[in-house]
């Protein structure tokens, strides 16, 4: 028995804040707005005081909507630029601090400490992020994606296994022999999540990475295929981890970046659209890797 069966995703998420007592979440944003360009960009709090960054084309109407979530660093400036990366190819974007329990906001933007995220704790504030949309018509419920990168990257799996999204967003993560094992972080194996997923998934990743090999690739692929589900994977040659971070000379590649975020908006615009039937199964792997490929000598860059 579900709690509430078959209804719309606005309609859900609507009585998920009710549900959930967010439904007050105007009373307790906090808004600072400002005009970029052709969107808007705000930055609020969450009804538990998660700060986030919202981002959407201004001059009304209501988008497709992306949860973007961050890397080991918390939010910080790339996130926040994803966001209104995001936004101006036409989607509600919602980026929150994830971390925010963490009590060294600024040793984590440095790298200097962790936060380490359960899959518990990041289901219940992807689910009070998207509450917290339920006050902002820009977002369009009814087609959510949410995005993962590095750490957080296995999240958006673990979240679509329980609630019904549009899509799962993978870049750089998900995929490492540790994300297979069962812990009190994890305390439910990949696998099963990927057996219930309900939607397509979408994941990039890089040949140089050093904490991901091809191998590692090939077996999420391989899983995601023995439990039918649609997916549209990327491997680009010569990426490091992290290589969409253009805050990070070392291992940004521009080319690659470029790529990568033109086949996730590809992807994002083929599912909004309705591209991927929930009867049909599409499977697409493009990947590019030298003949001589050692993961071993992959190395970390910054």
């Amino acid at each position: 028995m579900t709690l509430f069966p078959r209804l719309p995703r606005r309609e859900f998420f609507t009585k998920l804040a009710l549900l959930s007592g967010f439904a007050a979440l105007g009373s307790a944003t906090r808004a600072k707005a400002q005009d970029v360009r052709d969107i808007a960009v705000q930055d609020i709090n969450c009804d538990n005081g998660m700060p986030a960054v919202l981002a959407y084309p201004a001059g009304g109407g209501s988008f497709p909507t992306v949860i973007l979530m961050h890397e080991r660093y918390g939010l910080v400036q790339h996130t926040r630029d994803q966001a209104m990366r995001c936004a101006r190819d036409a989607y509600a974007v919602l980026a929150p601090n994830f971390f925010f329990r963490h009590p060294d906001q600024a040793a984590l933007n440095a790298g200097n400490s962790r936060y380490d995220l359960s899959d518990p704790e990041a289901v219940e504030l992807i689910k009070i992020a998207i509450a917290t949309l339920t006050k902002h018509a820009a977002a369009d419920l009814s087609r959510i994606a949410v995005a993962g990168y590095c750490q957080t990257g296995r999240h958006p799996l673990i979240f679509a296994a329980e609630v019904p999204i549009s899509a799962a967003i993978v870049w750089y993560g998900a995929a490492s022999m540790r994300e297979w094992e069962v812990n009190k972080l994890q305390p439910k194996p990949l696998e099963a999540a990927l057996a219930a997923l309900q939607c397509p998934v979408f994941a990039a990743f890089g040949e140089a990475d050093h904490i991901i090999s091809i191998e590692d690739v090939q077996r999420l692929r391989n899983r995601l295929e023995a439990n039918k589900k649609s997916y549209d994977i990327h491997l680009y040659a010569g990426a490091p981890h992290g290589w969409l971070n253009d805050t990070m000379p070392g291992r940004y590649r521009k080319a690659q970046a470029d790529a990568g975020w033109a086949a996730q908006q590809h992807f994002l615009s083929k599912v909004f659209a309705g591209g991927y039937d929930p009867k049909r199964v599409i499977w697409q792997f493009e990947s590019e890797t030298s003949t001589d490929y050692d993961f071993t000598k992959n190395v970390r860059l910054e």
